[in-house]
């Protein structure tokens, strides 16, 4: 009896969590400007196609399935990635359930959704969400297999293979993760002597084609960008910086927590806690000595996550086994995280809080004041000759403000910033891309620029560029947003 009661509880506890954070996220899903690579994704979106210059096809595919429920809204752009982002928990409680007991799995899915990168999944549209997704469904379909090879495993991992490698270049590590651990455990070396495994292998190998494909007709731009260009591949002692931005937004309770299941799994006589504990500190530890010698500059703080999701089901086994005040502080400190990671995404969706966070120097501007320059464009447009088209500074005015205007077909201006975040060969294949005034033919134009994104020592290196590229220049229109934290220049191009 005492043990029904506490399956119960724990069952009411999750679903009380799950249901309270879902809410919370389409809130802030509602209310929370676009995110920069999300307009990007929309705008890849209103180019379909089976792979870009940055990604495989499947999330620009899942924009354009929300975009065309309800056009120019962010709510439902951001609605297949929520659905995907709120299943995640269901199916750790599930496979948790099987592996370790009932109990452990309604305690899993409940640190799934407390911890802070896990839980806060789906309030923006990114790669990160169906990444995640496809990476729990091999998990399970591994956990499976390890059991008996059959139908249900098999199809449950070639799907989550297929979704992984139509989603990120990132997924291959863990297909090389999940492969190198059945070959350490001897009933994973015997599931992978049946040929059923292998036929789910190569459903997910299929999904690689279209990349293959695209990286081939265009000189490997792709694969450049995501191994060669972004990363140094030098030693480097940022990554033990790297490795904290990595571990910290786990909180600290919990990390201690998984570092010491995952220690323990490895001498666990249950396969699957074994297979669990070696999943997850491969990829932890992967990303982390990675770290070392690879890009340091662009945000991925995020990428070990789907190892220490591996490690949840073995850390609420333990947590349930160990005395009640470890328990309440981990989950305590573990939702002030995911607290945090919310209130994030609330400051940024509130223009007055976006300005006292700037004012702390906390930046905010790949939300800040996209609205704002909509408005102004409209009013300039409006005084403008019949046809005068806009023109963008770069590519996340011309994402930005595609998906405000709706016109994904922007011309944008050659930029720096096209080339650091891989989008300038997928704008030269959409001729969007131009470098002169003699390539954008006659006006008028009006130009949309920002200092804020120039990364040059000074707004007035800046507008010399802008000069050599489209010749003499108007006085612009200055827009300031967010309390003057982020500029926007307006001219007109006659």
């Amino acid at each position: 009896m005492r043990d029904v009661q506490q399956v119960d509880s724990a069952k009411r506890g999750f679903i009380i969590l799950w249901l309270v954070l879902t809410l919370l996220k389409v809130v802030l899903a509602m209310r929370l400007p676009l995110f920069v690579d999300e307009a990007f994704y929309w705008q890849e979106g209103q180019h379909l196609a089976w792979a870009y210059s940055d990604l495989p096809g499947l999330t620009a595919w899942l924009a354009w399935l929300g975009h065309a429920l309800v056009a120019g809204s962010a709510l439902a752009l951001r609605l297949p990635f929520l659905l995907l982002g709120a299943a995640i928990p269901w199916v750790m409680v599930r496979m948790s359930a099987r592996e370790l007991g009932a109990r452990a799995g309604w305690w899993a899915g409940s640190l799934c959704v407390l911890m802070p990168l896990a839980g806060s999944l789906g309030v923006l549209a990114l790669p990160d969400v169906p990444l995640l997704f496809a990476s729990v469904l091999c998990l399970d379909a591994g956990l499976r297999v390890l059991h008996r090879v059959d139908t249900l495993a098999t199809a449950e991992l070639a799907l989550g293979l297929a979704i992984g490698g139509l989603t990120h270049y990132r997924f291959a590590a863990v297909i090389l993760v999940g492969l190198v651990t059945l070959l350490v455990l001897c009933e994973g070396r015997r599931a992978l002597r049946s040929p059923r495994l292998w036929a789910a292998i190569g459903v997910g190998a299929l999904a690689w084609l279209p990349l293959l494909w695209w990286n081939l007709h265009n000189a490997d731009a792709g694969l450049k960008f995501q191994l060669v260009d972004r990363h140094p591949w030098v030693l480097s002692r940022g990554g033990f910086e790297l490795g904290l931005l990595q571990w910290l937004p786990t909180t600290p309770v919990l990390l201690l927590v998984m570092a010491g299941v995952a220690v323990r799994g490895l001498r666990d006589t249950r396969t699957a806690a074994r297979y669990l504990a070696i999943s997850g500190m491969a990829i932890v530890l992967g990303f982390f000595l990675l770290g070392f010698f690879t890009d340091q500059q662009r945000v991925s703080f995020h990428w070990p996550v789907p190892g220490f999701v591996a490690l949840l089901p073995l850390a609420a086994l333990s947590l349930m086994n160990s005395g009640r005040i470890l328990r309440h502080i981990t989950l305590a400190v573990t939702a002030m995280g995911l607290l945090a990671a919310l209130g994030f995404f609330a400051v940024a969706s509130v223009p007055q809080w976006r300005t006292l966070a700037a004012l702390r120097g906390v930046q905010l501007g790949n939300f800040a004041g996209w609205d704002v320059l909509a408005d102004a464009i409209r009013t300039q447009q409006a005084r403008l000759p019949a046809g005068a088209r806009v023109l963008a500074g770069d590519f996340k005015i011309g994402a930005e403000m595609g998906f405000a205007l709706g016109d994904a077909n922007l011309p944008v201006l050659a930029h720096p910033l096209n080339e650091k975040h891989g989008r300038a060969v997928q704008l030269s294949l959409w001729n969007l891309l131009h470098a002169s005034r003699d390539a954008l033919g006659p006006g008028p134009w009006l130009l949309v620029a920002s200092p804020s994104h120039a990364g040059f020592d000074s707004d007035r290196i800046y507008q010399d560029k802008l000069q050599k590229q489209l010749g003499p220049l108007p006085a612009p229109q200055v827009l300031q947003v967010d309390g003057g934290s982020k500029q926007y220049w307006l001219f007109v191009l006659q």
